[in-house]
């Protein structure tokens, strides 16, 4: 027995020495941490359900009223105030009542306020997505959200919503819930309500006389009034109905024949012929309510009970209003009723939105100036070209592009971008190009200065996004893929405007909710781009506006201004199909478009002035009795003084001409250190001497040049005081002036001349010789001989040439013919320079005059030729001597044979 005892005594010590299995250590943990979560849980939840609002009856019937104010503080609009048709459960048709529940709350009438079914698969879609990415509201947890709670995702917010839409079902029937929701919502156009709506779109106020496709309509509404307004998108809400109407099939509530057949209805023909008159302010509300649905995770503008701040300007909304509209004193020459425009008026300094043109005599449609977009045209070239090569190569105003001809695109067959007056002028600056929007130097900044990486970097920075992913060669003058509306631009501009300072443009300051909450919208500032890139840009673009070939209606005289102005053309075909002018002053940012609607339908050229002349006026208008100072320069740019056609860029010489002296703008650092020799002067001749020589008539010059230098002489010389006149140029350092005047004062002058580069010269130096009266006995005057006349095409010039056997004389050369004129020489000849065209006829009549003694002043007899210009310029136009001594130049046989 004790053997026994012993044993089991044993067993039992040596149970209790084995250890707990592991797996059961760790199930253990878990259901411990499971029960403490679950703890903490219902303590959160019941925490959460404690402090829920209570069921306010007065609530649940009308939608709480948003109330919107300007920049001043001043109320702008009342959203509750607006007409409603209230009704009852009865006056509800069935097919409403099913295409409602069918879409918002298939099982409404089954639930007790929340459906676990829904819940279960809005938890797996939010843990796939993320919290708050699906939803499950009832209607009856629409009903009690829009009533008593805030319109946010939180966790909170989501179960006090679920609480007390258990509450609501407790103590109001299904029916009444639904007549609440119908009631509550807001359709759009203005319309809270269905019965509202229905008046309102169909112009029925009997909801029993609604068709299925009108129902399907009404029950889609809701979920985005403004997107899917009947009115304005017949597209998108036909859309949506078919949406509807697949739902209404699935719950068995009509059958696929039924959709089907209700498909087959045309939206517009459902509609009341005039659509309800628009609310003030109804463009730039749009922009509010997007800002605040955005921001605020879904919140209504138009039932949540909001006291939202905004940006705006009444003035200039009115003015903006004003010159979209048809009054009979709008400034602006609208050519038609169809031309549509777009327009955004920033502050520079905040990026906040001062008003909004949606379109001309905007009634809640289509608003151009936020919605869709256009192609940019040359408005583009700061943002993908210039603006990206200065931030990121730190080019200069003065950088040299090469415009010398069309730019093959690569990859190609033979397509090429083309300058738009199809003209290439070879080496210019940057400001120059950008001033005269040409094309081709804009896709070469683009290509070989900034490449497409840091042209995406810079317009992204912007708040610009192209089409497709990463900009395409002709994003850089805007005529690629991607497309850009009149807020798009204005905001990308501002940071240009404000020394690289962006605010994303915006509507809303801060919104109040009726728990007193408060929600500051105001965005935070960002740099954009350095201030050498923005004040750069600024100086470029309001020499673009000043001097650009395009600027010109939109220029406005006095004010600082800085713009560029774009279009866009079809393929094959005449005038522009969008008009754009964005610009700024230190005060206000403008982005205009204007276009037509139909993408094929373009604008003669005078029509592309509208946006100017809008541009114009409003920033007149709202410039008016306001301080506007200049953009200042910043400390990293510096202004330099270049010799023009220096590349690259030197300083000028203290011997550069002040007309060959520009000023440019340098990133600091980068200004040019090396001076330009292209002007130094040469040494001048030394020792220069003239003699006259009365046996030969002449005087004799000479001079001393002791230089390597590959250089000629200019030898020039004047009469008894007269103009200076060049006679020759010689590589000898002598010359002989012949046939001089007996008794003349000369004063001859000679200049050395580099013969590489004519505009590099020497001081001039200069001599004077008296000419010995003539003591011979005066001899009477003869005429010119041989007198001709031949026309040079090659150098655009009239050869007239004659001989002269008689005493001293001067000539008396009359030209007659479209480019006369009178000219005395002394030479035995004359080179008449001009443009001439083929057919034009000249006549030259040469008259010899006495120089010296008795002979001073004494004409001899006239001698005459006549010169037509030949149309081929094969054909030098001389002819044969006419009988007065003269020639007559014959006529061309083919006068159209001839090359343009």
């Amino acid at each position: 027995m004790a053997d026994n005892r012993q044993s089991r005594t044993a067993r039992r010590k040596q149970k209790k020495a084995k250890k707990k299995p592991l797996w059961k250590k760790i199930f253990l943990g878990i259901f411990l941490f499971c029960i403490a979560i679950g703890i903490g849980i219902a303590g959160l939840f019941t925490y959460y359900i404690a402090t829920a609002p209570e069921i306010d009856t007065s609530k649940l019937s009308d939608p709480l009223s948003s109330k919107v104010y300007d920049k001043d503080g001043e109320l702008i609009a009342d959203l509750g105030d607006f007409k409603r048709t209230k009704i009852g459960y009865d006056d509800l048709p069935q097919v409403l009542i099913d295409a409602v529940t069918a879409t918002e709350d298939a099982r409404f009438f089954e639930h007790p306020g929340i459906d676990i079914r829904r819940i279960g698969g809005a938890i797996l879609g939010n843990l796939r997505n993320g919290f708050g990415s699906e939803g499950a509201s009832t209607i009856t947890q629409q009903v009690v959200e829009k009533s008593f709670l805030d319109p946010d995702k939180k966790l909170k917010l989501k179960v006090q919503e679920q609480w007390l839409a258990l509450k609501l079902e407790q103590d109001y029937s299904k029916e009444q819930i639904l007549e609440m929701y119908l009631n509550k919502i807001y359709y759009g156009a203005g319309a809270y309500g269905v019965a509202k709506a229905a008046e309102t779109y169909f112009g029925k106020t009997d909801l029993h006389d609604l068709t299925l496709p009108e129902a399907a309509i009404l029950a889609g509404l809701p979920q985005r009034p403004t997107a899917y307004d009947p009115f304005n998108n017949p597209d998108l809400t036909k859309e949506r109905m078919e949406t509807v109407l697949k739902l209404m099939v699935r719950h068995d509530k009509i059958s696929q024949a039924e959709a089907d057949e209700a498909l087959q209805v045309d939206i517009t023909s459902l509609l009341v012929k005039e659509k309800p008159e628009s609310s003030p302010y109804d463009a730039f509300l749009q922009q509010v309510q997007k800002e605040v649905e955005q921001k605020l995770d879904g919140a209504d503008i138009y039932s949540d009970g909001l006291q939202i701040y905004t940006t705006l300007d009444k003035d200039a909304q009115d003015y903006v209003e004003y010159l979209l509209s048809d009054a009979e004193d709008n400034p602006i020459p609208y050519p038609n009723e169809d031309l549509h425009a777009g327009m955004v008026v920033l502050d520079t300094k905040s990026g906040a939105i001062r008003a909004i043109g949606g379109d001309r005599g905007y009634q809640n449609g289509f608003n151009y100036a936020l919605q869709g977009g256009n192609q940019a045209g040359s408005t583009f070239k700061p943002i993908v070209a210039y603006g990206p090569a200065i931030e990121y190569n730190k080019m200069s105003t003065y950088h040299q592009i090469n415009d010398d001809k069309p730019y093959e695109i690569a990859g190609t067959d033979g397509q090429v971008i083309r300058n738009w007056n199809r003209e290439y002028q070879g080496w210019m600056t940057a400001r120059y190009a950008l001033q005269e929007s040409l094309n081709v130097p804009a896709v070469k900044t683009l290509v070989d200065e900034v490449g497409y990486d840091n042209a995406q970097k810079f317009a992204n920075n912007l708040g610009i996004e192209f089409a497709n992913g990463k900009p395409q060669l002709t994003d850089a003058i805007g005529g690629a893929d991607t497309t850009v509306n009149p807020l798009q631009m204005a905001s990308a501009y501002q940071a240009f405007a404000n020394e690289g300072i962006r605010y994303e443009a915006h509507a809303v300051t801060k919104v109040v909710f009726p728990d007193e909450r408060t929600v500051d919208l105001t965005p935070e500032p960002q740099v954009a781009m350095s201030d050498y890139t923005a004040y750069m840009i600024s100086d470029m673009l309001k020499t673009a506006l000043s001097e650009g070939s395009s600027g010109g209606n939109a220029r406005i005289p006095g004010l600082p201004v800085a713009a560029k102005t774009g279009t866009t053309n079809l393929e094959d075909a005449e005038g522009a199909k969008d008009s754009w002018v964005t610009g700024y002053s230190t005060n206000y940012t403008i982005s205009v478009w204007v276009g037509y609607d139909d993408g094929k339908r373009t604008m003669p050229y005078a029509d592309t002035q509208i946006a100017h002349h809008l541009f114009k006026n409003t920033m007149t208008e709202i410039s008016k009795d306001v301080d506007t100072p200049d953009f200042k320069k910043p400390d990293s740019v510096v202004e330099v003084a270049v010799e023009k056609g220096s590349n690259p860029a030197s300083l000028p010489s203290e011997y550069t001409p002040e007309s060959k002296i520009v000023t440019e703008l340098f990133v600091k650092g980068t200004e040019p250190k090396k001076t330009s020799e292209k002007y130094d002067k040469l040494d001048h001749v030394s020792n220069l001497k003239a003699e006259y020589s009365k046996g030969n008539n002449a005087i004799n010059v000479s001079w001393d040049y002791d230089s390597e230098d590959d250089v000629s002489f200019e030898i020039s010389a004047s009469v008894d005081g007269g103009e200076m006149q060049v006679l020759s140029s010689t590589e000898e350092n002598q010359v002989e002036i012949t046939e001089v005047s007996a008794g003349s004062d000369y004063k001859i002058q000679v200049v050395v001349v580099n013969k590489q580069d004519e505009e590099k010269r020497s001081e001039p130096q200069s001599v004077s010789v008296k000419v010995a009266e003539d003591e011979e006995e005066t001899e009477a005057m003869k005429p010119v001989e041989g007198l001709t006349a031949a026309y040079v095409a090659e150098q655009s010039i009239i050869d007239v040439s004659w001989g002269y056997n008689g005493p001293p004389a001067t000539f008396e050369v009359v030209v007659e013919g479209p480019q006369g004129g009178t000219q005395v020489v002394e030479s035995n000849g004359i080179e008449i320079s001009g443009t001439f065209e083929p057919g034009q006829s000249y006549t030259i009549r040469v008259t010899s005059i006495g120089k010296n003694g008795n002979n001073s002043g004494v004409r001899g007899e006239t001698k005459s030729t006549t010169l037509e210009i030949p149309a081929s310029p094969s054909d030098p136009g001389e002819g044969s001597e006419d009988e007065s001594g003269g020639t007559e130049t014959p006529k061309d046989p083919d006068p159209n044979d001839s090359e343009e």
